[in-house]
């Protein structure tokens, strides 16, 4: 079910709606209010163009950080196969020491 809510950004009222919580959609709507009133507060931008400026912004914010978590996804599929390897090498001492102590229990 879809919630329905009543944000303010920039002055203009605007009616969403999201499966996401009204707390989530509110956060939201704050952020974009931030930006955008960072944008107009200089007074020399249109509500247009800071509309274009701070969708610009937030994509480059959103491809940023989805390069850093490919990037932490990499370094997280190279920690596990380094840790697979090193228990495929235990696993693989464990059954040589098994061998030696065999060994040393037949000599005795």
């Amino acid at each position: 079910m879809a919630n329905k809510i009543t944000v303010t950004i920039n002055g203009t009222d605007y009616t969403l709606m999201s499966e996401d919580s009204p707390a989530y959609m509110q956060k939201v709507a704050a952020l974009v209010d931030e930006k955008m009133n960072d944008i107009t507060s200089t007074g020399r931008v249109s509500r247009m163009d800071a509309a274009v400026l701070v969708a610009a912004n937030l994509a480059d914010e959103l491809l940023k950080q989805q390069a850093a978590s490919e990037n932490l996804r990499r370094q997280l599929k190279g920690y596990l196969d380094d840790a697979s390897k090193a228990k495929a090498e235990l696993g693989e001492c464990k059954r040589e020491l098994l061998k030696l102590q065999q060994r040393q229990q037949q000599k005795k």
